[in-house]
């Protein structure tokens, strides 16, 4: 019994050193700053901001202008497709780019948007093209 448990131990600590070896490169990877959206590697990432409905709108305006917001979002080289006000939610941003500055993207919002607003994320592509082909040919 106790050769087991130490096999089982074993092989945990292996998965954990080769799961924490994975995160430790994914986290360390430079970002493509100068990547530019093309066809082959463009992603559309839709992101909720939820405003904080506790505070005043002066007031979280004011804490986006001193955790640089403004200044950061959206960041240069991202395609702005669409930034509506949705009443009851916030704020409803598409943006399209390069699939690589996928994690540059989310940490302008963690360190700039976050206490004025809750984020959600929702990375897709377009598809458009094949649904309207799809379509086409269904009818024909």
């Amino acid at each position: 019994m106790a050769r087991m448990i130490g096999s089982v131990m074993a092989i945990a600590a292996v998965a954990g050193v080769l799961a924490l070896g994975t995160a430790a490169t994914a986290q360390t990877a430079a970002p493509a700053e100068n990547a530019a959206p093309t066809a082959d590697n463009a992603i559309l990432l839709t992101i909720f901001l939820k405003h904080d409905q506790s505070r005043p709108l002066s007031e979280l305006n004011a804490q986006l202008d001193r955790q640089g917001y403004y200044k950061a979002f959206p960041p240069p080289g991202t395609e702005v497709v669409s930034w509506y006000v949705m009443m009851g939610i916030g704020q409803v941003v598409t943006l399209r780019l390069p699939a690589s500055r996928l994690r540059e993207v989310n940490r302008i919002l963690e360190n700039t948007a976050w206490g004025s607003y809750r984020t959600e994320f929702y990375p897709t592509y377009d598809y458009k093209a094949v649904g309207i082909a799809a379509h086409e040919k269904a009818t024909q």
